[in-house]
């Protein structure tokens, strides 16, 4: 049989996280031959997803060996017995194991996303099935009465408005605050046809005082603003340069693949599934996969009996392999310095008793019900004013994820440790008190997740010293929804190993195998 130390490679691979995997499926049609390794017994690196057994069993991993690893501080809380309750939807007990698919990293996808154009040109999309992200929501307990309507102590959850017929559907504005909104939304939108008057205006500021000088947008808003951003940092510190690119982004998503909702998110798993989707794809093309594989040594190799094939790795189980070109990270082997500084977040996975059904209203007709909510707890409205916001996107149970009448809340703060933590059982404690309803937090999974958070500067490969053919993805992202630089990144990795053979528009441009529609 023949073995891996057998095949001189083009590419090697290593870690199947979501730059690998993507630059994996760009190489799949390219006649190169690749292999692709991964020291887990599973494929995702930092982008994996669990059931509840496998859970345990990173738990334990994560925390006996962290000198590589973006985690740490991983630990499981269960409800051993929750009380019974005569509410018919709600489900008190856990499933079985196989019941759940928790992602580590759940992040989303907008639908101008340039992920989204390359799994539809790459035939990918037909192996995979999209969910839509439906409405965004402010935890804001002190809200003032509109100027119309007395609202109720008891609502505490606001929809933020997504366009303009929302803007003016919501009763907790003041009309002199929605002409105001919508005058900043269609300078974000159609610069443009907006008056000249904010076009030297001063991006660096932060997004509080750009809204409040350039445009007088009243306190209350800002929040709201924030939240489409998906910015992991306070208002103040959060530049406008930031913020307002990712707003339009949202703004400009919406209806873009249907009416009503302007993201997705891949079912059974999240990016999870997009990553082995594209490893099947680059497998149906040739590519050698090998899982639980691990690299003792990597060497470059000079002289002129290695010109072509610089690279040896030495492995624990099958003795060694060479390649032209090797593609890693900052968190797997061959990758013993970090270059790039890391941002830590606390993070948890909860699966809770009850749904959200409030949390999903259709807001125009004919749309899908959607799947998820993205929620968003200011810090001061945890008792911490000072600190981030607390990020929660709560599944239903048709993401796949759970099983029926219980729901995934995903929580994400950039504020590591304890402190963190305990913002985030906060914000799903005060979820569930403000949605009036008898739930339990069946199980959770808490972790500390180190990465990058995306500034607004591009991110790059980097190049080992003296290993001109030896390159290193960036540390994972944190990000909630996909950044179109992870996405550029893999194209600059694709380019170096095709190099002048093809055209950059052929770059995840896939026709179809043998006239037939399988990947």
């Amino acid at each position: 049989m023949e073995t891996l130390s057998d095949t001189t490679w083009d590419v090697i691979i290593l870690g199947t996280g979501i730059y690998q995997s993507l630059l994996a499926l760009a190489l799949s049609r390219s006649g190169k031959k690749v292999l692709h390794m991964d020291s887990n017994q599973y494929y995702g690196g930092s982008d994996a997803a669990f059931s509840l057994d496998e859970a345990q069993q990173w738990v334990e991993k994560v925390n006996k060996d962290t000198h590589i690893s973006p985690f740490k501080d991983a630990s499981i809380f269960k409800q051993d017995a929750p009380p019974l309750s005569d509410d018919t939807s709600i489900s008190p007990k856990l499933a079985s194991s196989r019941a759940y698919t928790l992602s580590l990293s759940p992040y989303f996808l907008y639908a101008r996303s340039q992920l989204m154009s390359a799994l539809v040109s790459s035939k990918v999309f037909r192996q995979l099935e999209f969910m839509a992200v439906g409405s965004w929501w402010i935890y804001a307990p002190e809200q003032l009465e509109s100027e119309n309507d007395k609202l109720g102590a008891e609502k505490i959850l606001y929809r933020v408005p997504g366009n303009r017929e929302d803007v003016f559907a919501a009763n907790h504005i003041s009309m002199k605050s929605k002409r105001t909104l919508m005058r900043l939304l269609r300078h974000i939108t159609k610069p443009n046809e907006d008056d000249a008057s904010n076009e030297d205006a001063d991006m660096s500021m932060s997004l509080s005082d750009y809204l409040a000088s350039k445009f007088n947008v009243p306190e209350e808003l800002h929040n709201p603003l924030l939240s489409l951003s998906l910015s992991q940092l306070s208002q103040h510190d959060t530049s406008a340069s930031y913020a307002l690119p990712r707003i339009q982004r949202h703004l400009s998503s919406i209806g873009h693949l249907g009416p009503g909702f302007g993201a997705v998110i891949p079912k059974y798993g999240g990016g999870a599934e997009i990553l082995q989707a594209a490893c099947r794809a680059s497998a149906v093309g040739g590519g050698v996969y090998a899982l639980d594989t691990q690299v003792n040594d990597c060497l470059w190799r000079t002289g002129s009996e290695h010109s072509e094939y610089r690279f040896l790795l030495e492995l624990a189980n099958e003795g060694s392999v060479q390649a032209k070109y090797l593609f890693t990270s900052m968190s797997d082997a061959c990758s013993k310095e970090r270059s790039t500084p890391l941002v830590e977040v606390a993070r948890s996975i909860s699966v809770v008793s009850a749904t959200f059904p409030s949390l999903f209203p259709l807001t125009v007709e004919g749309a899908p019900v959607p799947a998820t909510a993205v929620l968003m707890f200011p810090g001061d409205t945890l008792g911490s004013p000072n600190s981030p916001p607390v990020y929660l996107q709560v599944h239903s149970s048709d993401t796949g994820e759970c099983p029926q009448q219980q729901s995934v809340i995903y929580c994400s703060v950039a504020l590591p440790g304890p402190e963190g933590q305990a913002l985030i059982e906060s914000a799903v404690d005060r979820l569930i008190r403000a949605e009036g309803i008898s739930a339990n937090v069946l199980w959770s999974l808490r972790y500390t997740h180190s990465g990058c958070i995306s500034n607004g500067e591009p991110r790059h490969l980097t190049v080992g010293d003296g290993v001109p053919d030896g390159y290193r993805f960036p540390p994972s992202s944190l990000d909630l929804a996909f950044e179109d630089d992870t996405f550029d990144l893999v194209k600059e990795a694709w380019k170096i190993v095709v190099g002048d053979e093809v055209d950059d528009a052929d770059f995840m441009m896939f026709d179809d195998r043998d006239g037939t529609s399988d990947q």
